[in-house]
Protein backbone atom coordinates (compact mmCIF):
# COMPACT_ATOMS: atom_id res chain seq x y z
CA UNK A 1 0.00 0.00 0.00
CA UNK A 2 1.39 3.38 -1.10
CA UNK A 3 3.71 5.49 1.48
CA UNK A 4 2.13 9.10 2.45
CA UNK A 5 3.77 12.18 3.41
CA UNK A 6 1.65 14.51 5.35
CA UNK A 7 2.68 18.33 5.21
CA UNK A 8 1.10 21.11 6.91
CA UNK A 9 2.04 23.80 9.49
CA UNK A 10 -1.36 22.41 11.66
CA UNK A 11 -1.03 19.47 13.76
CA UNK A 12 -5.48 19.07 13.40
CA UNK A 13 -4.85 19.21 9.84
CA UNK A 14 -2.36 16.89 9.48
CA UNK A 15 -4.37 14.34 12.19
CA UNK A 16 -7.59 14.70 9.54
CA UNK A 17 -5.38 13.61 6.35
CA UNK A 18 -3.81 10.92 8.65
CA UNK A 19 -7.13 9.72 9.90
CA UNK A 20 -8.72 9.91 6.20
CA UNK A 21 -6.15 7.92 5.08
CA UNK A 22 -5.01 5.36 7.77
CA UNK A 23 -8.82 4.47 7.68
CA UNK A 24 -8.41 3.41 3.80
CA UNK A 25 -5.80 1.54 4.24
CA UNK A 26 -2.40 4.17 3.60
CA UNK A 27 0.61 4.09 5.25
CA UNK A 28 1.82 7.41 6.90
CA UNK A 29 5.73 7.61 5.78
CA UNK A 30 6.25 10.61 8.03
CA UNK A 31 4.65 14.19 8.60
CA UNK A 32 5.95 17.65 8.74
CA UNK A 33 4.69 20.82 9.54
CA UNK A 34 6.71 23.24 6.97
CA UNK A 35 8.54 22.70 3.67
CA UNK A 36 11.81 22.71 5.20
CA UNK A 37 10.82 19.35 7.03
CA UNK A 38 9.06 18.07 3.94
CA UNK A 39 12.29 18.43 1.90
CA UNK A 40 14.10 16.15 4.94
CA UNK A 41 11.41 13.74 5.66
CA UNK A 42 10.98 13.09 1.76
CA UNK A 43 14.72 12.35 1.52
CA UNK A 44 14.47 9.88 4.67
CA UNK A 45 11.40 7.70 3.98
CA UNK A 46 11.04 8.31 0.10
CA UNK A 47 7.64 8.56 -0.08
CA UNK A 48 5.22 7.12 -2.71
CA UNK A 49 3.36 10.11 -2.50
CA UNK A 50 3.26 13.64 -0.85
CA UNK A 51 0.36 15.50 0.36
CA UNK A 52 1.16 19.36 0.67
CA UNK A 53 -0.15 22.45 2.33
CA UNK A 54 0.78 25.61 0.14
CA UNK A 55 1.01 28.23 2.45
CA UNK A 56 3.36 27.32 5.51
CA UNK A 57 6.38 29.48 7.79
CA UNK A 58 10.18 28.80 6.96
CA UNK A 59 9.20 27.31 3.37
CA UNK A 60 6.29 27.28 1.92
CA UNK A 61 4.82 24.66 0.06
CA UNK A 62 5.83 25.58 -3.60
CA UNK A 63 9.40 26.11 -2.77
CA UNK A 64 9.48 23.02 -0.97
CA UNK A 65 7.76 20.89 -3.86
CA UNK A 66 10.62 22.69 -5.86
CA UNK A 67 12.96 21.43 -4.03
CA UNK A 68 11.72 17.66 -3.73
CA UNK A 69 10.79 17.65 -7.58
CA UNK A 70 15.12 18.62 -8.03
CA UNK A 71 15.93 15.52 -5.52
CA UNK A 72 13.57 13.36 -7.21
CA UNK A 73 12.08 14.09 -10.40
CA UNK A 74 9.37 11.45 -10.65
CA UNK A 75 8.40 13.08 -6.84
CA UNK A 76 4.24 12.59 -6.82
CA UNK A 77 3.16 15.63 -4.48
CA UNK A 78 -0.76 16.79 -4.62
CA UNK A 79 -0.74 19.91 -3.07
CA UNK A 80 -3.71 21.22 -0.52
CA UNK A 81 -4.61 25.10 -0.71
CA UNK A 82 -7.63 26.99 1.59
CA UNK A 83 -9.78 28.78 -1.63
CA UNK A 84 -8.64 31.87 -3.22
CA UNK A 85 -5.05 30.69 -3.91
CA UNK A 86 -5.80 30.17 -7.95
CA UNK A 87 -2.61 32.34 -8.52
CA UNK A 88 -0.52 29.67 -6.26
CA UNK A 89 -1.87 26.42 -7.34
CA UNK A 90 -0.70 27.20 -11.13
CA UNK A 91 2.12 27.76 -9.94
CA UNK A 92 2.52 24.36 -8.14
CA UNK A 93 0.64 22.66 -11.23
CA UNK A 94 3.70 24.04 -13.41
CA UNK A 95 6.37 23.29 -11.02
CA UNK A 96 5.42 19.50 -11.10
CA UNK A 97 2.50 19.09 -8.77
CA UNK A 98 -0.24 16.09 -10.04
CA UNK A 99 -3.10 17.29 -8.35
CA UNK A 100 -4.80 19.98 -5.95
CA UNK A 101 -7.77 19.62 -3.09
CA UNK A 102 -9.23 22.70 -1.49
CA UNK A 103 -9.79 22.93 2.49
CA UNK A 104 -11.89 22.26 4.16
CA UNK A 105 -10.69 18.81 3.53
CA UNK A 106 -13.63 16.48 2.28
CA UNK A 107 -12.91 12.84 2.70
CA UNK A 108 -13.78 11.51 -0.48
CA UNK A 109 -11.92 14.09 -2.52
CA UNK A 110 -8.82 13.28 -0.45
CA UNK A 111 -8.94 9.65 -1.26
CA UNK A 112 -9.99 10.31 -4.86
CA UNK A 113 -6.89 12.76 -5.72
CA UNK A 114 -4.82 10.24 -4.03
CA UNK A 115 -6.40 6.97 -5.54
CA UNK A 116 -5.90 9.15 -8.98
CA UNK A 117 -1.95 9.43 -8.73
CA UNK A 118 -0.88 6.62 -6.54
CA UNK A 119 -3.63 4.13 -7.53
Amino acid sequence: MAKILIVDDAAFMRMMIKDILTKNGYEIAAEAENGQKAVEKYQETNPDLVLMDITMPEMDGIQALKKIKEVDAGAKVIMCSAMGQQAMVIEAIQSGAKDFIVKPFQADRVLEAVKKVVG
